[in-house]
């Protein structure tokens, strides 16, 4: 079996210059979802027909993202769904199944797409198409049967009064025999308004060679909804949303307030941890067991490992051990790895550095490209000034160091272990171990002075 993704559409809608299919739904792209339902169906061989943008679109698709073989082909004129399939014939064997689906429909599920095949198989069928009931199935081709079996497909424009009443619609998802596809593809006529070739067309010219068509009705037609505009993103975003953090759920996660919690769909989440409103969980983050992260964080790219406290902080592309407690109002910058048991207080940024166990920068420090020791203790205020206005360069602090508060390491410098700094001082040699360093000027006081300066 293969399956065929039309992803060639121009996205007008969306007054975007972005394809519509790279558009993100939780972290993930449209037509990654697509591509994902398929592999996780069984599907091994995906074409994906595009058009408008067609490099940009290949560009973020790669076939080592999905173990999967991918082939390309473009539809240089969009001349409508069964010309975009027309573009794919030469992929086709007689011999085996074609399923065909929309690259903006993010929803799409593998379990349905599993039992779709299942009953178009177990029925052999030479065609199926997928169908949901609505309430309100104004805008969708609906469905006609006859002692409950498949008609034709009459687009909404087309229908008349009792047909409009109609509530089983198309959701435009299809599985063909190969042979009766490339049969069908070659007798479709595009003699309509609209001067294109359409995909329904072809179940009325595959109904004149056999009646093995196959209807399978779906609960949710959610999953087959097209993002198509701005709106519909929202919606789509919304739904996926909801779908993720029910997962989350479900292995042990505790949620606050899961209208108000957003987690991509890559993100792994331990057991028994705690997500607090407003949190952002993003990209390919891990987040082990018992951890709480509290209102306003964001967590991107990141590796948290079991009984971290988060408290209204920024992680990107950083690696957290168990125990460690980050926040309020911390900036953890990318290629950071804090070890166990480190506190990083309120006010905190730190970049492209390593601090080891146990270690303490409580509040109001800048720490730019260092290698920190355990135990270490940093005095509010205190900054590792990394950048000389041209280049960046390391500092060194070893274990069980004292930084009083005010202090500035000037870059490069090596802080040996269990050196004291004194309040103030601005380090620019480096300190031999167990050395008290004093990098300040000396505190005179003026007697009588503001007796002698009246007007101060």
């Amino acid at each position: 079996m293969k399956a065929v993704i039309l992803a060639a559409g121009e996205s007008k809608r969306m007054n975007s210059k972005v394809p519509k299919v790279l558009y993100k739904i939780c972290g993930k792209e449209i037509i990654r979802y697509v591509i994902d339902a398929c592999k996780n169906a069984g599907i091994k061989e995906v074409i994906i027909v595009l058009g408008h943008e067609a490099d940009l679109v290949k560009k973020n698709i790669s076939e080592k993202d999905f173990s999967l073989d991918i082939e390309f082909v473009v539809q240089e004129e969009r001349l409508g769904t069964g010309h975009a399939v027309m573009m794919a014939k030469d992929f086709f064997n007689d011999d085996e199944d074609i399923l065909i689906l929309y690259g903006d429909t993010p929803l799409i599920g593998s379990v349905s797409i599993k039992k779709f095949i299942e009953m178009h198989e177990r029925d052999n069928n030479v065609a199926s198409l997928i169908s949901s009931v609505i309430d309100k199935p104004k805008g969708y081709g609906r469905i006609l049967r006859r002692d409950n079996k498949f008609i034709r497909i009459v687009e909404d424009k087309d229908c008349d009064s009792n047909q409009a009443l109609i509530k089983e619609i198309n959701t435009g998802v299809y599985l063909f025999n190969g042979n009766f596809l490339k049969t069908a593809l070659q007798m479709l006529s595009n003699n309509n308004a609209q001067r294109e070739y359409y995909l329904t067309d072809t179940l009325e010219i595959i109904k004149t060679l056999s009646d093995k068509i196959g209807v399978f009705c779906v609960d949710d037609c959610n999953e087959f909804l097209g993002v198509n505009n701005k709106v519909e993103l929202e919606f789509a975003s919304r739904l996926m949303r909801q779908r993720i953090n029910k997962r989350h759920m479900e292995n042990g996660l505790i949620i606050i307030d899961a209208e108000n919690t957003y987690i991509d769909d890559e993100v792994k989440i331990g057991s028994d941890s705690v997500i607090y409103p407003n949190v952002f969980l993003e990209g390919k983050t891990e987040i082990g067991n018992e951890c709480i992260i509290r209102e306003n964080s964001r967590i991107v790219d990141s590796q948290i490992f079991n009984k971290v406290e988060i408290d209204s902080s920024v992680i990107l592309s950083s690696v957290i051990k168990s125990k460690v407690r980050i926040g309020p109002f911390a900036y953890i910058r990318p290629n950071c790895k804090i070890e166990e048991k480190v506190k990083i207080g309120d006010f905190v940024e730190i970049k492209n550095a390593n601090i080891n166990h146990g270690t303490k920068v409580a509040h109001l420090t800048y720490m730019g490209d260092a290698d920190v020791g355990s135990n270490v203790n940093f005095g509010c205020g205190t900054t590792i000034a990394n950048y000389d206005g041209k280049n960046k360069f390391k500092t060194e602090i070893g274990d069980n160091v004292f930084i009083g508060c005010n202090s500035n390491l000037v870059a490069p410098v090596k802080i040996g272990n269990g050196v004291y700094i004194a309040a103030g001082s601005t380090i620019t040699d480096d300190i031999p171990e167990k050395n008290f360093a004093i990098a300040r000027a000396r505190q005179i006081n003026k007697t009588d002075w503001t007796k002698k300066n009246p007007n101060a």
